[in-house]
């Protein structure tokens, strides 16, 4: 079978090869799956560097979420059958930039019969994640003024139609205007460019001196930064990662002066500590997708061929939407 190797580390197009590599099979709880759709993810950049949390033994195959068709069961499955679709993710060192791939079978979910398959493989880990952002770190309500940066990125995408779903007014801070116009189909109320305007005099002025309540940040550095200053009395802003590439140095006295909280989110940890909770969020973003209340955009639908090119590009942060592939 085909599947895109990392036989070393260094930036995606230099890295990825696409190699014949032998078939795989379904170990005891897990299935074999062809895949149907695999989303590039910022965590197949950082894994390619060799600077995600996460170090799989050389080689290996990125790709860390997909739609699947299962093909084969291993021993003791009972969350799925051949013939199914599903989604979740994969498992490295195989991961989906390939023909085929294995999962656990606790980390495989329904695929939702409203979405294509390019939406539904998207539909895990950047929903998943700002699903827990929003609704578990936060509880974010009717009425809240959410902040997302990254709009127009994987996860944050997800955080503005989530916080529209739950009816928040939602301002996207977004690089460009193809990326602007992107964060307003998804339902932004309010789209700023950051590399033209101030996001925080912006947000100061759209609330009318209230500022956000909730902030949902996966850049961090001056995004985090900007953030203190026109966060709302009893704000919270949720870390999510840094994308940006500066990890902040929070200034306690600040938060206790302003009176707001700063949350981290590990989304990768309830796989572990709570995995029950996982099941309860796919099943609640499943009921939105069927609901029309949220749709991944896919920005772009590729080919296999164009992995290491395409992971490259979301490196470079020159892409608009989901980048998804499709064997």
């Amino acid at each position: 079978m085909k599947a895109w190797r990392v036989n070393e580390l260094g930036e995606p197009r230099d890295v990825l090869k696409l190699e014949d590599v032998p078939e795989l099979a379904a170990g005891a709880g897990q299935v074999l799956v062809k895949v149907l759709a695999a989303p590039a993810n910022f965590p197949d950049v950082l894994l390619c560097r060799g600077e995600y949390q996460i170090k799989p033994p050389l080689p290996f195959t990125p790709g860390v979420e997909l739609c699947g068709e299962v093909v084969a069961v291993g021993a003791g499955v009972t969350r799925a059958v051949v013939g199914d679709r599903v989604v979740g993710t994969s498992g490295l060192p195989d991961g989906s930039f390939a023909e085929y791939t294995v999962m656990d079978q606790d980390r495989v979910f329904p695929a939702p019969t409203s979405l294509d398959d390019a939406e539904a493989a998207a539909l895990t880990i950047g929903y998943q994640t700002a699903w827990f952002a929003l609704h578990r770190r936060t509880q974010i309500v009717t009425g809240d003024v959410l902040l997302v940066h990254a709009a127009a990125g994987g996860v944050g995408s997800a955080a503005v139609q989530l916080g529209k779903a739950a009816g928040a007014t939602v301002i996207g801070v977004v690089g460009g205007p193809e990326k602007a116009a992107y964060a307003k189909e998804l339902g932004a109320d309010l789209v700023i460019d950051r590399r033209s305007e101030d996001f925080v005099s912006i947000v100061k002025e759209f609330t009318g001196g209230h500022g956000a309540d909730i902030v949902f940040d996966p850049v961090g550095g001056d995004a985090y930064n900007g953030s203190t200053k026109c966060i709302a009395f009893e704000g919270r802003i949720v870390v999510i990662g840094f994308a940006g590439g500066t990890i902040p140095q929070p200034a306690l006295n600040h938060a206790l002066i302003k009176n707001y909280s700063i949350v981290g989110l590990h989304w990768g940890l309830y796989q572990s500590q709570n995995p029950a909770v996982i099941d309860e969020c796919h099943t609640e973003l499943t009921r939105l997708a069927d609901a029309g209340l949220l749709r991944p955009l896919i920005g772009e639908r590729r080919a296999l061929a164009d992995v290491a090119d395409g992971v490259g590009r979301l490196g470079d942060g020159s892409t608009v939407g989901r980048l998804v592939f499709q064997p």
